[in-house]
């Protein structure tokens, strides 16, 4: 019974996300083309809200939890564990007032509607993982950027995703550019919960009645550390926090 409703409410959302992705991607471009790049970023916020809170058509939810407050004066590196494409929505959402801008894989960039216009049009960090100076040097442009525009970045160490749960290691090159062009950032670790169970295997089916969560944990000053150290840092503060019952 459960995997019939499994079936039943995938469709039901996939259909409300469909639209979703059409309805804004129409909007981004009138808003990025007439009103400018705030305008665009405001309709991809409420784009993502739109994305995370329709999970709630299959039974599931969601649920965000800051342990501090988070500065709004100096850049943020945001550093996650990745269990799901469907990680990415809550924190474009919910960390909306920090301008949060990825790094992501380029093929993501063309194909898909809404998310790949704006991870063009974002100033998205766009890597060739098969190219490591074109991932250096777009890492590097994005670190240039948060540091002068006072924005955040997220990244995801493992590379790519673990539907399991089950955390692989944490590479550090992507975090050292950051910090060597982002030397006033603060490092925030963010535990990502559930998305995986949700999200096993590609778009269909998705599992209902799914918890999932996100926690921004507390901040990790980079000052007098070797970037190794604070990679190791975040990734233990994560795995620290998932061994925790929810």
């Amino acid at each position: 019974m459960k995997k019939l409703l499994d079936y039943v409410l995938s469709c039901v959302y996939l259909l409300y996300f469909g639209l979703v992705l059409l309805i804004f991607h129409v909007l981004q471009v009138v808003a990025f083309h007439l009103f400018g790049k705030e305008a665009h970023k405001k309709t991809v916020d409420v784009m993502n809200g739109f994305i995370a809170y329709g999970w709630y058509l299959t039974g599931s939810h969601i649920r965000y939890r800051q342990l501090t407050e988070l500065p709004t004066n100096r850049p943020i590196i945001f550093v996650a564990n990745h269990q799901s494409m469907f990680d990415i929505s809550p924190i474009i959402w919910f960390l909306r007032r920090h301008t949060p801008i990825f790094v992501s894989k380029i093929e993501l960039s063309h194909g898909i509607p809404a998310i790949s216009y704006n991870l063009r049009k974002s100033g998205a960090a766009l890597i060739d993982r098969k190219d490591s100076k074109q991932a250096i040097a777009e890492i590097s442009r994005l670190g240039k950027h948060i540091q002068e525009k006072k924005h955040s970045v997220v990244i995801f160490p493992e590379g790519t995703r673990s539907a399991s749960g089950q955390m692989r290691p944490f590479a550090t090159g992507g975090v050292a550019v950051l910090l060597k062009r982002a030397p006033d950032a603060l490092v925030v670790p963010i535990v990502i919960r559930g998305t995986g169970h949700f999200n096993p295997k590609g778009l269909f089916p998705l599992r209902s009645f799914s918890p999932m969560s996100w926690t921004a944990l507390l901040g990790i000053e980079p000052t007098g550390q070797t970037p190794e150290v604070i990679v190791q840092r975040a990734q233990e503060a994560i795995v620290e926090e998932l061994a925790k019952p929810i």
